[in-house]
């Protein structure tokens, strides 16, 4: 049966990377990297080494993929009870458990292997901690038995950021475990809003997400209230803990300021999927240009340059203060 199950699905040797490329749930990744990228720039100062940096990247990745190829494998049976997911290597039995298993071991090992020797040890020790957390306490003790599920979940994806900074520094400082609580704090506004897109998925095989168990209503002020703790947040980085200044603090506004609008729009229609799209497909986006804003702020050009404009525009200040003095 095994023989012919895998001859029938796959025609060729491409399709078979193809179908192990899935497993690892790749469109998920670049967003854990970003993070990780942000996260680095600003422990380096903004001169950061290109081999850390691609090295750091790598086991990421493969940390990522080992997490999600483990999870594919744990939720075989709901992704094969939703539409949406069936088609997946697993459900479809175009890969065995038994090989997904291999694969996500290997890919687990390879990342610890390249984050030790060619960062440190606490790096590759923080990226197996974020796969036990995501696969251990997120897929098998949250996923399906608490709303909150995706609260507490959310501290895996939020561990690249933490492999970044101690790939760094080789410690971990306040400015680290801040960036941990952006990600953190993000988590729930931009995994609910997708929840709501696709509440009657969850609703059908019994994966208790907060839509699915509070309802529509509840869910858009629980979206509401964690955006309103997250974009204060962002601001720990310029104050007190003064590791991002001036153009990181003007995109976390502006980025900030229409997460609010879009998460308030939600809050006023809470039955709207196309809201709650929009808020979904704003909250990759306001992650990405945040975590860029961070690794633009950090380098040496921009201080140079906001240090210039400071400096111009000292005397112009000076005057109008004495003026009005």
């Amino acid at each position: 049966m095994i023989g012919t199950s895998l001859s029938r699905h796959h025609q060729n040797f491409s399709q078979v990377i193809q179908s192990y490329y899935q497993l690892t749930k790749p469109r998920i990744i670049p967003l854990l990297l970003i993070t990780t990228a942000g996260s680095m720039w600003i422990a380096a100062k903004g001169q950061i080494d290109p081999l850390l940096l691609l090295v750091t990247l790598a086991g990421g990745t493969l940390a990522a993929g080992s997490a999600q190829t483990l999870n594919c494998i744990y939720d075989r049976d709901i992704d094969y009870a939703m539409e949406r997911t069936r088609h997946r290597p697993l459900p479809s039995g175009k890969v065995q458990s038994r090989d997904a298993l291999i694969f996500a071991i290997a890919l687990g090992l390879l990342s610890f292997t390249l984050l030790a020797v060619f960062a440190n040890l606490l790096s590759a020790v923080l990226a197996m901690s974020g796969i036990v957390f995501y696969v251990g306490i997120y897929t098998h003790l949250l996923k399906r038995h608490t709303a909150q599920n995706i609260v507490i979940g959310g501290a895996a994806g939020a561990v690249p950021a933490l492999v970044g900074w101690a790939a760094v520094t080789g410690t971990l400082s306040w400015a680290a475990w801040v960036i941990f609580g952006i990600v953190f704090l993000w988590t729930p506004p931009h995994f609910w809003a997708l929840a709501l897109m696709i509440r009657d998925d969850y609703a059908k095989v019994g994966v208790p997400m907060l839509p699915v168990v509070a309802g529509e209503v509840a869910t858009t002020r629980q979206i509401w209230l964690y955006t309103l703790i997250l974009i204060p947040s962002t601001f720990l980085l310029i104050y007190p803990l003064q590791v991002t200044g001036a153009v990181y603090g003007a995109i976390a506004i502006i980025l900030g300021s229409i997460f609010v609008k879009k998460a308030w729009a939600l809050l006023q229609n809470p039955a709207d999927k196309q809201i709650a799209r929009s808020l979904f497909l704003y909250s990759i986006l306001y992650m990405m240009l945040l975590c860029a804003g961070m690794v633009v702020d950090s380098l040496p050009i921009t201080h140079q340059l906001t240090n210039a404009i400071a400096t111009s525009l000292h005397p112009l200040i000076s005057a109008i203060l004495s003026h009005h003095g």
